[in-house]
């Protein structure tokens, strides 16, 4: 970093610590006390959900900063980024002069946080593995951005779409589902992966859903003893998260497994599937028309 680059994160440090009398003081979704001088006006979002809630709240003029995986919605490419999101630049977040930095435990390093911490930058973290906590999440944004009055009509929207999944596959049986986040090492939803939960309400049961971790690695053998019905990969060659693809063609030869007989090998697109944003409904559905295309038709 330049002499420049260290002068100006002091400078931005000393004025962002001079904090008047009459402080907010908010509490994050890990429980951490984050004090304010005043509602936010200016917002580094280093989380993609969290940059996709700000503009479906029509918040987006709080907005001034983003990292390179906040690719959606398009309009979002107008703000400046800070890099990507494990290792963001410091001196050009600092430069962005942003009350309040809304980070997450999962994707951000704690260094980084650290650093934000140490330069007096206050910083937000926020964490959902369930759609419960989504909604929470959206309700929070909603404050911290003065926009509280529009979350109602975005939660509503979305509970609308979530229960109307519910209904649609509530007369079939609950196929048992294999959901491929990576594919070597095979990398799969735990327990406490919101994908779990998101596969059982599209009338599903992830058969990895019983490991404790959020995304376990998982034996071949292991995944292919436990007779998926339907088999889903996650598609990684769409938006920034760009690093391809899991192959169909290392599933297609076994043979033994009911998905690959019965044809039900998919792909789904990623960045709709592992984000804890407005956009969870498409992600429902999508799982739901590949678990019960029946229920579709």
């Amino acid at each position: 970093m330049s002499l420049r680059g260290l002068a100006l994160i002091v400078a931005a440090a000393a004025l962002l610590l001079a904090s008047p009398a009459g402080a907010l003081t908010l509490r994050d979704m890990l429980g951490r006390t984050v004090t304010l001088p005043a509602p936010p006006a200016r917002i580094v979002s280093l989380v993609p959900s969290v940059t996709e809630i700000v503009f479906s709240l029509g918040a987006e003029e709080r907005l001034v900063g983003r990292t390179d995986f906040c690719d959606y919605p398009p309009a979002v490419r107008t703000k400046p980024s800070v890099g990507g999101m494990v290792n963001p630049s410091l001196e050009t977040l600092v430069a962005l002069r942003p009350d309040l930095v809304i980070a997450t435990d999962e994707g951000n390093r704690e260094e980084t946080i650290r650093q934000l911490e140490r330069l007096g930058i206050p910083t937000y973290l926020v964490h959902a593995n369930r759609v419960a906590e989504t909604i929470e999440l959206i309700t929070r944004v909603g404050e911290l951005t003065g926009h509280a009055a529009d979350a109602p009509r975005l939660i509503g929207e979305m509970q609308r779409r979530i229960d109307a999944v519910r209904r649609a596959v509530a007369p079939f049986g609950r196929p048992r589902v294999l959901y491929v986040l990576w594919p070597d090492p095979l990398i799969v939803p735990g327990r406490a992966s919101m994908l779990t939960e998101l596969i059982e309400i599209a009338g599903g049961v992830s058969i990895t859903g019983g490991d404790g971790d959020a995304y376990p690695r998982f034996s071949l053998e292991a995944a292919v003893a436990r007779a998926p019905e339907v088999i889903i990969l996650a598609d990684h060659s769409t938006g920034s998260s760009t690093a391809g693809r899991s192959s169909p063609e290392k599933w297609q030869h076994l043979v033994s497994v009911p998905a690959i007989r019965a044809g039900r090998l998919h792909s789904a697109d990623l960045s709709i599937l592992h984000r804890y944003g407005p956009r969870v409904p498409d992600g429902l559905e999508t799982l739901a028309r590949m678990i019960h295309p029946e229920a579709f038709r």
